[in-house]
């Protein structure tokens, strides 16, 4: 019966990101009726799915980082693309998209993901372990590229209020690349072993023992389905999103919360495929992913954004205001005292799912 099932399960995944692509090209643009939306959910709920397998037979056949780093930078250049587009649209609203996407990556990845992997891991396997020198590295490079991006702005007097001048935006941008290369590099490269899952004795786990690794060719169609489930995921997600939007206002909730949401419906492949690395004890897996995506979210969006205000005409702010400023830094306080003994306990994800909680309740009532 397994046997039977398994090829079904294989065949949809392939279809449902070929069906997310079209759906995505008859409903751009377009305003979309009650029956219609529940559509698009139905199917942006199953490209998410369709990415998570994708990603987890590219990660097998490449291996670790590799495989984590692969859905981190698809996932957020396809989100690059969405900000900057919706930025050259124009309106009041594109002058802090970038910071409240930026924003809510990092404390999404950070905090939620983080939380909830660590929780799970913790949980299942008493304590949830992991290589304290590759996730620290990670956490301080997200660390000093979301206070040069995000929190300076705030505190330069070049311009009036929390925004760049042409220079220091300049050298933001140029420093994100910089900072995001050197990462990848050290990740993939130099000291590879320390992004790789230990076990319980601190030996480094250098391939996956469960299963055969995928072929070649079969490697390269799942990377192209997670290319095409990703665009279907982002795309499908902006369609929503006037009708995210209204429900919203109709609360009386802030607009911000609209980013919020849909940064949670972009992230959800990463969310769910940490939580399934979490679950096998391969908890540094989880942290690349997380980590990795806040690092790629800044580190791509802010030399993007830069590049894009050649076009845009309004100004672009990028400094966090007051409260936005203690929760990132009690979120790197907290953090760095999560990796720093390379272990983790049920408490250590209680306490970033809190910080994560916080951050939800501040968006719905700031």
């Amino acid at each position: 019966m397994t046997a039977r099932l398994r090829p079904l399960v294989t065949q949809w995944t392939y279809a449902v990101p070929v069906l997310a692509v079209i759906l995505l090209i008859f409903t751009w643009g377009r305003d979309l009726s009650g029956a219609v939306v529940v559509l698009v959910t139905l199917v942006l709920a199953g490209s998410v799915l369709a990415a998570v397998h994708h990603a987890e037979v590219v990660a097998h056949r490449a291996g670790e980082p590799f495989g984590s780093l692969v859905l981190a930078v698809a996932v957020t250049i396809i989100e690059v693309a969405l900000i900057v587009t919706l930025m050259l649209d124009g309106g009041d609203k594109s002058a802090t998209l970038a910071r409240d996407t930026v924003f809510a990556a990092v404390m999404i990845t950070c905090n939620g993901i983080v939380g909830i992997c660590l929780l799970a891991a913790s949980l299942r396997h008493g304590t949830a372990v992991f290589n304290s020198e590759g996730t620290g590295a990670a956490l301080a490079t997200v660390a000093t590229l979301a206070t040069l991006s995000l929190v300076l702005p705030t505190f330069t007097t070049s311009k009036p209020g929390p925004e760049f001048s042409g220079i220091q935006l300049t050298f933001a941008a140029v420093s994100s690349l910089v900072l995001y290369g050197l990462f990848v590099a050290t990740q993939t490269v130099r000291h590879r072993d320390y992004f790789l899952p230990i076990t319980r004795d601190g030996e480094v786990i250098d391939a996956d023992d469960h299963a055969d690794a995928p072929t070649f060719r079969t490697a390269m169609i799942s990377l192209s389905m997670l290319g095409l489930a990703l665009i279907g995921v982002v795309g499908l997600a902006k369609g929503v999103s006037p009708t995210i939007e209204s429900g919203v206002e109709g609360a009386g909730l802030p607009q911000a919360v609209v980013g919020v949401i849909i940064a949670l419906l972009v992230l959800l492949p990463e969310t769910i495929a940490a939580l399934r690395a979490a679950r096998r004890d391969r908890v540094q897996t989880s942290l690349n992913l997380a980590l990795g995506s806040a690092m790629a979210s800044i580190g791509l969006t802010i030399p993007a954004v830069a590049l894009a205000t050649i076009w845009l005409s309004g100004p672009l702010v990028l400094g966090l205001g007051a409260t936005h400023m203690v929760l990132l830094a009690l979120t790197v306080v907290v953090s760095s005292l999560t990796v720093v003994h390379g272990r983790a306990t049920p408490l250590q994800g209680g306490v970033h799912l809190i910080l994560f909680a916080a951050y939800l309740v501040l968006a719905m009532n700031p």
